[in-house]
């Protein structure tokens, strides 16, 4: 075991720990909301937030090879045109968690005006980490530091408007929340 740890902390797989991290973190998280959500009886946010998560993989993965094939397309990388190849992933990363944190704040949104006033809070608390854990499977798709600077600030400060102002969330990604 420790001869695969070892392989795996080291730098030339970082990009593959970072997956892995990301995954496990999801697991971890669903089934965390799950047992704080149960006591309250709002467990289905968990598996709102499960579905939502699949969804979210399958998303990035789509976006992460569109975009690649773009940027090839049009020679588009760091050393030619770094201006135009940090600005696009960093516009698809942030439109991506801009996503989760309207999905996330709606979900909430949801399950929160039948609970208490507690019961509310957690509700919120297990919506924000949700933006959290997106912000890293986000991350281990764009994994430059201003690419996770920009989207932890907008998974942040997007599921505060999100839930203070949901018609805004339901403007911006209700036609993909349709969707699925």
């Amino acid at each position: 075991m420790r001869e695969w740890e070892r392989w795996l902390l080291h730098e030339d797989q970082k990009e593959l720990f970072n997956f892995l991290f990301a995954a496990a973190l999801c697991l971890f998280f669903g089934g965390l909301a799950a047992l704080a959500l149960w006591p309250l009886g709002d467990a289905w946010l968990a598996l709102r937030f499960a579905k939502g998560g699949l969804v979210l993989w399958v998303v990035l993965f789509v976006t992460y090879f569109v975009l690649a094939f773009v940027q090839r397309k049009f020679d588009v990388d760091i050393y030619s045109h770094a201006d135009a190849y940090v600005i696009s992933a960093a516009a698809v990363g942030a439109c991506i968690q801009t996503g989760w944190s309207a999905f996330a704040a709606l979900a909430v949104r949801d399950f929160a005006p039948g609970a208490g006033a507690w019961a509310a809070v957690a509700l919120y608390f297990v919506g924000l980490l949700s933006c959290y854990v997106a912000y890293t499977v986000v991350s281990a798709f764009y994994t430059g530091q201003i690419y996770k600077l920009v989207n932890l600030a907008v998974a942040l400060v997007g599921f505060a408007l999100f839930c203070v102002w949901p018609a805004a969330a339901r403007a911006a990604y209700g036609w993909f929340f349709r969707i699925f």
